[in-house]
């Protein structure tokens, strides 16, 4: 899981807005490539949640990498790693 936080405080509007059409075309990519599996847009600040599927944390973290919000320094990524959830399982 990664949630995201853009860094309001040192770029402005514009900023956002000439390189969000990249980020949401690499988005899409990491999306049609079955990386990325669900993504939410945050009510209390200006970022997102997403869910990665990767086969390790370092290949999370390329993937993140590889968003232009990342390469550009314009957002915090904070990646949290997850397991599966044994309690609906057997005894």
């Amino acid at each position: 899981m990664v949630i995201t936080e853009r860094y309001s405080d040192r770029f402005g509007d514009e900023d956002f807005a000439g390189v969000l059409p990249e980020e949401t075309e690499t988005v899409r990519g990491l999306y049609a490539a079955g990386t990325l599996r669900q993504i939410w847009l945050r009510d209390d600040t200006r970022g997102a949640c997403f869910l990665l599927e990767a086969d390790s944390l370092h290949d999370a973290e390329t993937a993140v990498a590889a968003l232009p919000l990342a390469q550009k320094e314009m957002s915090g990524f904070q990646i949290i790693p997850l397991r599966p959830y044994g309690g609906f399982g057997p005894s």
